[in-house]
């Protein structure tokens, strides 16, 4: 059953407070070392992760509704934020991402921590 790698859409939802812009994302399945988190000079966010497939080499697939590979997301962001100053936890699938609203756009890229509870 040899199929292409798949990319997933990542489902999220955004919130903005005045001095902060949060999104959480599903992105089930991963550890926090498989998400990368990039703010572009672009104004874009962009949510990566690679699930692995950790049974490949040695088994026989007899049925296959999901499978590894990576989930991808990028957003346009409505605001300008300090993406070096960005944080993200990583807790029971839920990536959520807090970036601070900056009075210029300010790339960055980071990774999540273990979540503590959202």
């Amino acid at each position: 059953m040899d199929r292409e790698p798949r990319t997933t859409n990542v489902p999220v939802n955004m919130y903005r407070t005045e001095d902060r812009l949060m999104v959480a994302a599903l992105m089930p399945g991963l550890q926090p070392d498989d998400i990368s988190i990039d703010v572009g000079a672009d104004g874009q966010l962009q949510l990566r992760g690679e699930l692995r497939g950790r049974l490949k080499d040695w088994k026989d697939v007899l049925q296959e509704e999901w499978q590894a590979g990576g989930s991808q997301r990028t957003l346009d962001l409505p605001v300008a934020v300090d993406g070096a100053a960005g944080r993200a936890t990583y807790e029971n699938g839920v990536l959520v991402v807090v970036l601070p609203v900056a009075p210029a756009l300010v790339a960055g890229r980071f990774a999540p921590s273990p979540g503590q509870g959202h």
